[in-house]
Parts: C-alpha cells; structure tokens; sequence
C-alpha cells in the first residue's frame, strides 16, 4: 500500500464507470491513496447504489455523462488532464445483452473507441488500462485455463463487444501510441463478488437479496464453472500495472486477472459458500431456459504473476465471507464508507 500511495497521491486519475460497483471501489482506494479523482460515468442506476454509499461526492469529483458522447468526454479529458486513466465504463451484463445488444455493442465498443480517442490527444495522459473480462476468449469449454494469446471471440453480444474492445485498444496502441508517450494495457478480469453489488442476474446479489427476504436462492446454472474472486483482487491489479507501465512501457500488455486454480468452482458451490456464511440459507436449482451462457470458463494467470510478482490473497470461501461481513454490517446499519475502508486496510496489509 505504501508504494501505491508513494505513486498515485497527488496524481491527476480518470475513471470512467465510476459510478458502478467496481468504479465505487476503486475510487474510494484512489482517494484513500491521495489520488486527484475525476469520474465519468452515467448516473449510478438503483436504489441502494453503492456509490452514493460509499461518501465519494465530497472526496472526488464526479460528472455524469455517457462514454458514447465524444463530444462532453472530449471536454472533460481537456479539462482534467489526467496522468492516468481506467477505463471501466460498460454495460457489464450477458442477459441485458440480449436485450440490448444495440446498446451494448455502442457502450461497450464505441465508447471504448472515443475514450481512447480522447487518450490519443490528450497530451497528459501516460498510463491507460482497459477493463475487460475473462468472457473475451473464444470458449471451447475446454479444460485449461485461457491464455492472454488465445483467441478473442465471445459468444453473447456482452462477451464479443468486450472482445471488440480489446481489439479496439490493441490496435490503438500500435497505431498511436508507438512513440512512447503512453503506456496502455488491457486485463480480462474473472467474475468478482464483493459488498455493495446490488447488480441484477449476478449470483451472489441474487442470493442475497432472496436470503434477506427469507426466499430460498434459485441458481440458474448450479454446475457451470467459473473464477470467482473478491472485487478487491482485480482492483489491486490494475492499480498495479498502471502504476507500472507508468514508470517502464515495457510492463504495457494483456494481463488475465483470476483466481488460482483452486478458487474456480461451480455457482453451486458458490451459493453453498454463501448460505453457511449466511446461515439459515438455502437454495434451489432451478433453470429458466435463458439464453447461452458458458458451462466451463477458467484463467490462466501465469503471465501477471510472472511479471508482477502478484498472488490472490482471498480464497473464494474468504471472499463470499468478507461480502456477507460487508452486507450484514451494512443491513445492522454501519456506514457503508467505514466498512469498505476497514476491508481495503485489511486487504492491502
């Protein structure tokens, strides 16, 4: 924590998507940090939303806009003139698209294409990293974790608009970014679970909110694998390597970001983690015939740890207990800020 501090305090960082669950995070790390913090992002969705709870209005400075505007981001990069950027912004959900895959693919594409845009004539900018997902690779179900050289090719509009993505950025980074002026990397991070996700269509949000209604859990897909890691982990990565490509562009690159081996289970063994954290818990498997999703999906994550030194600190069964301490904390009513502040501390010690 303490060379992160050293790095980004007093430093100008944008977040687009600040405003969503994994934004929320990372900028309360940020401030703590002592980091200048601009968000953008569409207003947070929801009620409750983690980050109106997460006491960032007084701490950074948030403006609303949607990363399909060229027009406004361009303003805001003028304005800002940030030192690093992360780019989070996304419609983040495989069933919304299907529903909306239109709005999808200009989310999840185009903005990327004028958020880089805005980093190629923005002169301040000098780290740039792309958030994608582990849903980019072509998934064969195959028993091995994908490499970062395997081929992109998602199935569903989310997973092959996140593809497009990192197409997108890779070839930006040829064409524009050659010269060394700034650095830009993209990490496939695996599903993530944490306090605060109120997401719809996500397992463990599910789960909570049928728990607290005292319903039992309905598990869609009770025997798919996936790479389930606590939200900080990832967080911790990209904090890691744009700090990193900062000072050396070598270190710029396509990063998995994942949990060990023994950390991939089934969503059923995830929601069985989840009831005896709970306790008084239980759950069903019940299957609504929903669109595809991937039975078998893992991440190789040889290439980070290589060349960062970095290891996953939480087990998933640490993980699903520091979300459930998260939320029933916040259900007893402690300040949401206070107990994502006292995981963050105990995370980075």
């Amino acid at each position: 924590m303490d060379e992160l501090k050293r790095f980004y305090e007093g430093k100008n960082v944008l977040v687009t998507g600040h405003t969503g669950f994994k934004g929320s995070w990372l900028c309360r790390i940020l401030a703590n940090l002592g980091a200048g913090v601009t968000g953008y992002a569409l207003e947070p969705e929801g009620d409750p939303s983690l980050y109106r709870m997460a006491g960032l209005d007084g701490r950074i400075r948030s403006i609303y806009g949607d990363v399909r505007d060229l027009d406004h981001l361009r303003q805001v990069f003028d304005e800002v003139q940030p030192e690093v950027v992360f780019h989070l912004a996304a419609q983040p959900i495989v069933r919304t698209s299907y529903e909306e895959p239109v709005y999808t693919y200009e989310t999840n594409v185009m903005g990327t294409v004028h958020v880089l845009e805005c980093v190629r004539q923005c002169p301040s900018v000098r780290s740039f990293l792309n958030v994608t997902t582990d849903k980019v690779y072509e998934n064969t179900e195959s028993l091995y974790g994908y490499r970062e050289n395997d081929p992109l090719d998602g199935y569903d509009p989310y997973s092959n608009s996140k593809s497009c993505s990192e197409l997108v950025t890779h070839s930006y980074a040829r064409s524009f970014f050659g010269d060394g002026r700034c650095a830009v990397s993209t990490a496939r991070a695996g599903n993530v679970i944490g306090g605060g996700d109120f997401a719809r269509d996500r397992i463990i949000p599910d789960c909570i909110r049928a728990a607290e209604a005292g319903r039992e859990i309905l598990v869609r897909n009770p025997h798919s694998i996936r790479p389930y890691q606590h939200v900080l982990e990832p967080l911790a990565v990209y904090l890691l390597i744009a700090m990193r490509q900062y000072e050396d562009r070598a270190y710029a690159g396509y990063y998995n970001v994942g949990p060990d081996d023994c950390d991939c289970v089934t969503t059923g063994q995830l929601a069985d983690l989840f009831c005896r954290e709970w306790g008084g818990a239980s759950w069903l498997d019940r299957s609504d015939g929903g669109p595809h999703e991937a039975g078998f999906l893992k991440l190789n994550c040889d290439k980070v740890k290589e060349t960062f030194g970095w290891r996953p600190r939480l087990h998933v069964g640490e993980a699903v207990q520091w979300t459930v301490e998260w939320t029933k904390k916040w259900l007893e009513g402690t300040d949401a800020a206070d107990v994502m502040d006292d995981q963050i501390r105990r995370f980075f010690a």
